[in-house]
């Protein structure tokens, strides 16, 4: 067996304290992964979804159903990598009902349709600890997905991440197993949309978010950032050996898909799925500090100005700074040509101890610049990018109008807007859903 794998599964996993209930005896062409909280009975959907898709004979799902204690709101913390502040609410006694109506279902599940497996991490006794979230829940349902690879000796098949909120088409399974299929694959995000449904305030809602999502994404891979991708939890997937490369999933209440993709990317390389499309929820929720369901609720609440995107200077720089890291300088004269692209540029780079980092960097790879490519960007990362436009909104360009920032980054990729993009588009959802169409067409989007 891979020693990395090895080494994880004796000292990483919490299979002791979370089993695994009717554990699969037969090989698996992918295991899905899927925490659930409160989401009876559209699990069943999500599990209807994968039953009735090609390769469903061929894959386990495990279900982790969850709750956990409310984090006091004096213990939280602000995480960079998001604008939001705000803790999660407790799990609603609500939620909690439903899970024991989801075990009671999992009971009774007909496994001929699709192998389905669970762990009750819900029931009392069992529960997460405090502070614990969807990233401890996704970790234990990947631990057991690896642990059972491993016994299985096929550490290319992969560990697929999804949520019970999520539907997927029949063709879902097939494009997963296809994709990997592939030699030297690592790791893949799948195409994503979120059904604009609901009332016209929900619909706005769900249409400002994705907005977002993908103008920073497109805007990233224009400017040549290998962490120019959606990080999205219901659309990710990677092999055996990489998720054990990576130590496995991290344990964050939110947010811990943009770190396990982070990883992932700068351990290997994470590519488009085709194929199939993920629909995760666009539904509002307090459960979680960001993410999808907190900036429905925050627009749905009016408590923010939504029709904003970061700067597309910003992305400039970004971009004339990643082909600086390009060249052989030292650290002093990198700080000085960052400041001849932007002087907060070289700021923020003196902030955060650039010039010794690179330095360090030239003499740890000094005959390879592939070497020193690699590790600038280990150190460049998706969060110090995101630390880099933070700073510069804060000290040089406030968030610019949504569709005029939408506007500049559709002329630098060579694509002409399907609507007038200067014309007051806040209120017609209709040219909304036109340009959330053509982004979502957009090549590797």
């Amino acid at each position: 067996m891979n020693r990395t794998v090895t080494r994880y599964l004796e000292r990483r996993t919490l299979s002791d304290q979370w089993p695994l209930l009717n554990a699969p005896s037969a090989a698996c062409r992918s295991i899905v992964v899927i925490p659930c909280l409160g989401e009876y009975p559209g699990l069943l959907d999500t599990l209807g979804d994968l039953s009735n898709g090609e390769g469903s004979d061929e894959s386990l799902v495990i279900v982790v159903v969850n709750n956990r204690v409310a984090t006091p709101a004096s213990d939280s913390s602000r995480d960079p990598a998001q604008d939001s502040t705000q803790v999660p609410a407790p799990e609603a006694t609500n939620d909690i009902a439903l899970n024991a109506q989801t075990l009671a279902a999992l009971q009774e599940w007909d496994q001929r349709r699709l192998r389905v497996a669970w762990i009750d991490a819900s029931s009392p006794g069992n529960e997460l600890p405090a502070k614990q979230g969807v990233g401890l829940a996704r970790k234990i349902g990947l631990d057991w997905g690896l642990q059972i690879l491993a016994a299985q000796d096929d550490l290319s098949v992969p560990l697929v991440c999804l949520d019970g909120d999520t539907r997927v088409d029949p063709d879902y399974l097939h494009a997963l197993h296809s994709f990997f299929d592939a030699p030297s694959r690592w790791a893949g995000i799948l195409p994503y949309a979120h059904p604009i449904d609901g009332d016209a305030a929900q619909q706005a809602a769900i249409l400002c978010y994705e907005f977002f999502l993908r103008y920073h994404a497109t805007h990233l891979a224009w400017a040549g950032s290998p962490y120019g991708y959606h990080a999205i939890g219901s659309a990710m997937a990677c092999t055996a050996t990489a998720y054990a490369a990576i130590s496995g999933m991290n344990r964050r209440q939110a947010g811990e898909d943009f770190y396990f993709l982070q990883q992932l990317a700068k351990t290997g390389s994470i590519e488009v799925v085709s194929g199939t499309i993920v629909r995760p929820s666009g539904r509002p929720s307090h459960r979680v500090p960001f993410g999808t369901g907190r900036r429905v609720q925050r627009f749905l609440d009016g408590t923010a100005e939504e029709y904003q995107l970061y700067h597309p200077n910003s992305y400039e720089v970004i971009r004339q700074w990643l082909q600086l890291a390009g060249t052989d300088q030292d650290g002093e004269m990198m700080v000085q040509s960052a400041s001849d692209i932007h002087p907060q540029l070289a700021t923020f780079l003196l902030e955060q101890k650039f010039t010794d980092a690179w330095n360090r960097m030239r003499s740890q790879s000094s005959s390879s610049q592939e070497a020193r490519h690699a590790q600038f960007h280990e150190w460049f990362d998706g969060f110090r990018t995101l630390k880099l436009i933070h700073h510069l909104r804060d000290t040089l360009w406030s968030d610019a109008p949504m569709f005029e920032a939408i506007g500049m980054l559709l002329r630098r990729i060579g694509v002409e807007p399907v609507v007038d993009l200067t014309a007051p588009l806040s209120t017609n959802l209709a040219s909304q859903q036109a340009v959330l169409q053509q982004l979502r067409e957009l090549k590797a989007q």
